[in-house]
């Protein structure tokens, strides 16, 4: 078989056939590589549509190869040819070896110009790609197929959430059979999460200047294969076994319920700007590949250097090819898209209706799947939060600030509030999107964690090497008056309820809930809000300092979302009842019991505010009515303690708690006595209560 089709490295039983997309190459030769590093090299000179071929009897999975690619050397015209430079194959389903920084990886002298091309020969310092033929039992595995309103996400790194978890022995930690471990299914399970958001876990390195500052990319967004799993994430072996490893982990979180997506890097790719090193595309087809100013120097929409070209058809292939490949082989249920906004742009700004969203939107299995988008880029237009369409849900950073805002910062407009808690419709409703079109998030790997939002009013970056300049300088947070640590009563007992605000206001207001892993157990970076360069104890969980009430906690919020459908809203709310009802859907309420006024909503010194939740006029995804619980929610960010006149008829005749984060976590029934309306309740400082109306 000598085919132009499918791309990559194809196997049967008497050899493998070799096909690669280059619309501008002279000559291509395919590299075999044996075990003691010997190198054959082939060339492939059948061409069909631009893509450069050749079958070749006898090579079996397991071999590892790569690419030397001819043309002409010309960077004033996106050309950026050079065959001393062995690259990597761009539908790689493998990768094997890791990167070293020798001068011989770039494709221009170290010292000169990056127009000189360089002729010093890479292939003993690049990682090698490497055919797979796998054969997996996937038994009777299926998604778990989580609708969106009862989905709660949890963002996990394989390797910091397993590094140092007793239960999981020690020659699994930071691999994906670590993550599919007992131990580690079990605390999934237990916490009560729907869907595991896995940074990525694509093939990547890491960018020379950490690798010169002896760092080591620890999130992963440097992508060098977007087919691999990350072998350096697994404990059985990066010759095609890190792909059984990794279907073994699908497996295993799908027996547990538990939905697996994917932080993809489609932005971007590892070879940087013009002064990065030639891996991948750079030598394969620059010019067709990436985003090119006039042809010449990269467009950095993404912040990294380069930024790929979706508007190329071959490029949004490769995309869409690699999609599909991990959701038919690799059986995951969803993706998160990395800096979404540069995958959208059309010549320059953001649309809508570019070519990357619409192939999305109509394929067949991709539109099947959760897709989330991060909303921005860093270039001029960047910022697009409610303005995808509408198949998909967005990161929504501005519950993130806001909620950030009411319970650390004492400066939140309660009408932006009220929106970030019902489901952000001042954003979503349009188009038929519904407010599971909002990831609520409180904290994610991105800035500090939960712990340290409420422990650090400054960034401590300076592990990271660069002067503490990196990482983000607004950040909404609050010491509580105390740089760092600290055993002072009045302080930790601040801190901790106002964790407890900012998790209880992601788990109940409507949208989807997103929580970073390890927030639940108090987990702490010691103040580096930018740890993506920190593969070490500062990143990872410490399996050995949880903070166990915070974890019941949480636990236990979770579980009232998920027994209570008023807290899973399918639609918008309406502000209105059932015909003939005179209790709205949500109504919200001052601490006088009465239902706010717009002079109540335009007051910028209010901090304290009540939501009533009514489950008698819920909708379900098909509009019919569900007949539920209604509840108060009480969220008082004031220092100092205050009363809460809860509201009579018609909303409820009394009330029973159903948690309080100034106490140890309630179950969900309480078993003190029942509280009457009209009472004015004795509500402490820094307060998320919880109370379950009886009519």
């Amino acid at each position: 078989m000598n085919s132009s089709q499918p791309l990559g490295a194809t196997p049967d039983d008497n050899g493998t056939n070799f096909a690669l997309y280059s619309a501008h190459a002279e000559s291509v030769e395919l590299c075999l590589f044996d075990e003691a590093d010997a190198e054959t090299r082939v060339p492939l000179t059948t061409t069909t549509n631009q893509v450069w071929q050749g079958y070749v009897p006898g090579v079996t999975p397991g071999t590892r190869y790569g690419f030397r690619v001819s043309g002409p050397f010309d960077p004033a015209n996106g050309l950026r040819f050079n065959p001393a430079k062995l690259l990597s194959d761009p539908y790689a389903r493998a990768i094997d070896g890791h990167l070293t920084l020798d001068d011989a990886v770039f494709g221009y002298p170290q010292g000169a110009d990056h127009t000189v091309q360089d002729k010093r020969d890479s292939a003993t310092f690049v990682p090698k790609s490497v055919i797979v033929h796998d054969e997996f039992d996937w038994g009777s595995d299926q998604s778990p197929a989580v609708t969106w309103p009862d989905t709660v996400l949890y963002e996990v790194h394989v390797r910091g959430f397993t590094m140092t978890h007793p239960d999981i022995p020690a020659e699994l930690r930071g691999t994906y059979a670590g993550l599919a471990h007992p131990a580690a299914v079990e605390h999934l399970r237990a916490l009560g999460v729907t869907t595991l958001e896995l940074l990525p876990v694509q093939q990547f390195v890491s960018e020379p200047a950490l690798t010169r500052r002896q760092l080591s990319n620890y999130w992963g967004y440097n992508t060098l294969g977007f087919f691999a799993p990350h072998a350096g994430y697994s404990a059985s072996g990066s010759r095609g076994q890190q792909v059984t490893e990794f279907k073994h982990m699908v497996k295993v979180l799908h027996e547990a319920g538990l939905e697996v997506i994917l932080d993809v890097v489609y932005n971007h790719n590892a070879e940087g700007d013009e002064w990065g090193p030639t891996l991948a595309f750079r030598g394969i087809d620059n010019a067709s590949y990436f985003r090119l100013d006039n042809g010449a120097l990269y467009i950095n929409y993404t912040g990294c250097g380069n930024t790929l070209d979706a508007t190329n058809l071959h490029t949004l292939q490769l995309i869409t090819d690699s999609l599909r490949y991990w959701v038919t082989e690799m059986h995951v249920d969803g993706f998160r898209f990395d800096l979404a906004t540069s995958l959208a742009r059309s010549a320059r700004d953001f649309d809508a209706r570019s070519s990357f969203l619409a192939v999305l939107n109509q394929d067949p299995v991709l539109s099947r799947v959760k897709l989330i988008a991060e909303p921005w880029d860093i270039g001029d237009g960047g910022y697009q939060v409610g303005k995808f369409p509408p198949i998909w849900a967005e990161w929504n950073d501005r519950f993130r600030d806001t909620t950030r805002d009411f319970w650390l910062r004492g400066v939140t407009d309660v009408r932006e509030l009220g929106y970030r808690l019902s489901g952000s419709s001042d954003l979503y409703n349009r188009d038929g999107r519904k407010p599971s079109a909002s990831i609520n998030f409180v904290a994610c790997h991105d800035g500090f964690t939960l712990r340290d939002l409420v422990t650090y009013n400054n960034k401590h970056n300076e592990a990271n090497g660069e002067g503490n300049r990196d990482g983000s300088d607004d950040n909404h947070n609050w010491n509580s008056g105390v740089e760092g640590e600290s055993d002072d009563a009045m302080v930790t007992q601040i801190r901790s309820r106002a964790m407890r605000g900012l998790l209880g206001s992601l788990m109940l207001s409507a949208g989807v809930p997103m929580l970073a892993h390890g927030d639940e157990l108090g987990r702490t970076q010691r103040g580096n809000n930018n740890a993506y360069c920190q593969d070490n104890e500062l990143a990872w969980i410490d399996w050995l300092a949880v903070d166990h009430s915070l974890l019941e906690f949480t636990r236990t919020v979770i579980a009232l979302r998920r027994k209570h459908p008023v807290f899973r809203q399918h639609n918008f709310f309406t502000g209105t009842g059932l015909p003939g009802d005179a209790v709205k859907d949500i109504a919200w309420f001052s601490p006088d019991g009465a239902e706010m006024t717009a002079s109540d909503w335009y007051d910028l010194r209010t901090r304290t505010i009540g939501m009533y939740l009514s489950g008698r006029a819920i909708r379900d995804v098909g509009n019919d009515p569900v007949a539920a619980e209604s509840f108060l929610v009480i969220l008082h960010a004031g220092l100092d303690a205050t009363t809460f006149t809860l509201p009579g008829a018609p909303w409820a005749t009394a009330y029973d708690v159903a948690l309080d984060s100034t106490s140890a976590p309630c179950p969900d029934h309480y078993d003190g006595a029942r509280i009457e309306a009209a009472t004015a309740l004795d509500v402490p400082g820094v307060a998320f209560i919880v109370l379950r109306a009886a009519t």
